[in-house]
């Protein structure tokens, strides 16, 4: 597998923001369901999603850039064995023709390797380091044997309704096995990260791969997202506006009342706090109330009032526009 950062397109330094908007990018472009004739995109998608998985986590990462782990997220040889140039701690390689096989030390000369030794193979005398039957093939019995391979991931895309992926609430899912397990879903898979569920994929030699699973927010009636917030267009009756007073309006954990002051015109908003989509710090967005007034088609009353309303004829609310 090619590097975790080259397999992202990022640079070695890019902090968590840029990782992160590098995947979603990719994610969506490879997705499964918008490459079902290119099986080369699910393969990439795969690869995009273990690197971004593996580099999301601060210890790993920081693992991974010392050399200690690779691309799989496996331990590597210990003590920098087949490390090139820079793997740091000076390494061995092994020179044929030295004397009894030995082995020639990079910049570490002078260090006392005795102990190392002793822990790796039997009869470490200058005779030459034999093979302690570990498995290590090649010369001298080093090279790491092949390790199985994993099931492939599967992709799932599971529709959520509107205001359960804004609270958070958990989806049932089934997956191609058969199994139906209850989900919990997260803001960070709310905002178009895949889920991962270990070892829901298919079989395979070294153990099942993965589930992915994409969450896509279903549209709703009358609610809108705006980043984390939910916007909804709340009519009121002129009495309302005029006088203001409490009224009831719908959030997407069920309806709270709101209070309109008096005086209010169409296109006034009212911001009802911690309504809104979860966000990844624990913190909600809010609820944005655009106040509707709506007037009756046919109201002769309304009608008649107005011919006698003179009190406002002279005030031009159009002014600020220039007209």
């Amino acid at each position: 597998m090619a590097d975790l950062y080259t397999t992202l397109g990022v640079a070695r330094n890019a902090d968590e923001a840029a990782i992160k908007k590098a995947y979603r990018k990719l994610a969506k472009e490879l997705h499964p369901d918008r490459n079902a004739d290119n099986p080369k995109a699910a393969e990439r998608f795969s690869q995009v999603t273990a690197a971004y998985d593996l580099l999301s986590d601060k210890n790993k990462r920081a693992q991974y850039d010392r050399g200690e782990i690779d691309e799989q997220g496996n331990p590597k040889a210990p003590f920098g064995f087949g490390a090139g140039p820079g793997g740091g701690g000076g390494g061995f390689r092994a020179t044929r023709g030295a004397p009894g096989g030995g082995f020639e030390f990079g910049d570490a000369a002078g260090a006392d390797f005795s102990e190392i030794f002793e822990g790796l193979f039997s009869g470490g005398a200058a005779g030459g380091a034999k093979s302690r039957g570990t498995g290590f093939g090649g010369f001298g019995g080093f090279g790491a044997r092949a390790r199985p391979q994993k099931g492939t991931d599967v992709a799932y895309r599971l529709g959520v309704e509107f205001e359960d992926a804004a609270a958070l609430k958990p989806q049932r899912i089934a997956l191609s096995s058969g199994k139906t397990i209850d989900l919990k879903i997260t803001a960070d898979a709310v905002a178009g990260t895949p889920l991962r569920l270990a070892g829901q994929g298919e079989p395979g030699a070294g153990g099942p791969g993965d589930a992915m699973v994409t969450v896509e927010v279903k549209p709703h009636r009358f609610f809108t997202r705006d980043g984390d917030d939910v916007r909804l267009d709340l009519p009121i009756r002129l009495d309302e506006a005029v006088t203001g007073g409490k009224v009831k309006v719908p959030t997407v954990e069920g309806a709270v009342m709101l209070t309109v002051p008096p005086g209010s015109s169409s296109g006034k908003v009212l911001r009802l706090k911690g309504r809104g989509f979860h966000r990844r710090d624990g913190t909600r967005g809010d609820q944005l109330v655009t106040l509707i007034v709506d007037l009756p088609a046919d109201d002769a009353a309304l009608r008649e009032f107005v011919a006698g309303w003179t009190t406002d004829r002279e005030r031009n609310p159009r002014a600020a526009l220039g007209v």
